[in-house]
């Protein structure tokens, strides 16, 4: 985005009064740059929104479809302008919620975009910007430019109502320095709640969401019952049998042969730590001691040190954090570590912990080469387990780095 591009569409500053200044003034005259722009976009708006209505009756002819390959399309992209531009005066993203149309053919695709309400919305926004929309951003602009027309018309023709006019001018730039702000904010309002999801929509996608992040779940957990039940039985399992069967045979050659019955004995013994290790193993993939011991800030820790390469560790984390949930976080930052070890050719890396609001912040970064791929097995699966929590996964990697990953998951503490 070009440097005018990005002053221009600057977040709108609070209603309350300002000092008259030359910021003040800059400001406005931002804002009626803006209000013109949303005024001339009626004429596309109007003609689409009319384009729009005639595609119902014509696709009984076929012709409605063909109209309806170029009316939408050019209808979401007016529509993606606005909310780019409204999102950015009201400081936030205006999502635009389309049902997938992938897997379409050109016949089921006109029928999802005359089932998606998110479709019609832009339909209704189309109205909304050639009628009210219009009035509202054009009244700016005529209260600005009005004086300008007034004064060059006293000047050019010199009657006397011209200059009636020009003695009116003043109470016209007060009500423009007054209202643009107001009214500009109000058009970009509007465009959210028309443009933006409604709460019902906003609930079913929640839902949706939480059903596909359940169903991972419920799938991760399958996983990591059947990995501890394949653990179990290829390792403490086997030697845990293997221990009877010795001290089975010992007692057999006991009196007849003590020697092999000892020696039995002790490999019975060995196979007995080597289950007890075995066992460990399994815990530490279930619930690792450092965690349970010290808590999320010292298990990151413990994860730290064996690592091949000088990493920074600044955790400072509350303690009651649910265990669900430390448990979560410990295997992510330990995932995003060995992914900075095995790829990243870093020759340092951080981890940084907080907690405010609600919301446990993790933040895991190195110096290495970056091109780090947010959709790759690693980071999906580190996405998928924090998902289950409402948690969030960011990544930003250029190429040549650095590489950050950033974490959130609400959770409440138990302090």
């Amino acid at each position: 985005m070009t440097d005018w591009a990005t002053m221009l569409l600057q977040p709108i500053q609070s209603l309350r009064p300002r000092p008259v200044d030359g910021d003040a003034l800059v400001d406005r005259l931002r804002l009626t740059v803006l209000s013109l722009g949303y005024a001339l976009a009626m004429a596309p708006a109007l003609a689409l929104a009319i384009l729009s209505i005639l595609c119902v009756p014509l696709s009984l002819v076929l012709v409605g479809l063909a109209l309806a390959f170029a009316v939408v399309p050019a209808t979401a992209a007016l529509t993606a302008v606005h909310r780019r531009v409204s999102g950015s005066l009201l400081g936030e993203e205006i999502p635009s919620g389309y049902a997938d149309t992938a897997g379409t053919n050109l016949v089921t695709r006109p029928l999802r975009w005359v089932t998606d309400k998110a479709r019609w919305r832009d339909v209704g926004f189309l109205w909304f910007s050639a009628t009210g929309g219009f009035a509202m951003s054009v009244l700016p602009v005529a209260l600005l430019t009005a004086p300008v027309t007034h004064l060059v018309g006293a000047l050019l023709d010199g009657g006397g109502w011209w200059w009636l006019l020009v003695l009116l001018d003043g109470p016209l730039l007060v009500a423009w320095w007054c209202a643009t702000p107001g009214l500009v904010r109000g058009r970009a309002l509007a465009e959210r709640s028309i443009l933006g999801h409604t709460r019902v929509e906003r609930l079913e996608r929640r839902v949706r969401e939480v059903s596909a992040s359940r169903a991972e779940t419920l799938d991760h957990s399958a996983a990591e019952v059947r990995r501890i039940e394949r653990d179990l039985h290829d390792g403490a399992q086997a030697r845990i049998a293997a221990v009877g069967m010795n001290v089975g045979l010992a007692e057999k050659l006991i009196e007849s042969d003590p020697a092999a019955a000892a020696e039995l004995l002790r490999e019975a013994r060995e196979a007995t730590v080597d289950a007890l290790e075995d066992l460990r193993s399994v815990v530490r993939g279930i619930h690792p001691p450092a965690l349970a011991d010290r808590g999320l800030a010292g298990g990151i820790e413990a994860l730290a040190l064996p690592l091949p390469l000088p990493i920074t560790v600044a955790v400072d984390l509350p303690g009651g954090i649910p265990q669900p949930v430390e448990s979560a976080a410990y295997f992510a930052v330990a995932e995003c570590l060995a992914n900075t070890v095995k790829h990243a050719g870093a020759t340092r890396a951080w981890v940084v912990g907080s907690y405010d609001d609600g919301v446990l912040h993790l933040e895991v970064g190195d110096d290495g080469v970056g091109g780090a791929d947010a959709a790759g097995s690693g980071l999906s699966g580190v996405a998928r387990r924090l998902e289950a929590f409402d948690g969030t996964l960011e990544v930003a990697s250029p190429p040549g780095g650095p590489t950050i990953v950033t974490m959130e998951v609400p959770c409440r503490t138990g302090r």
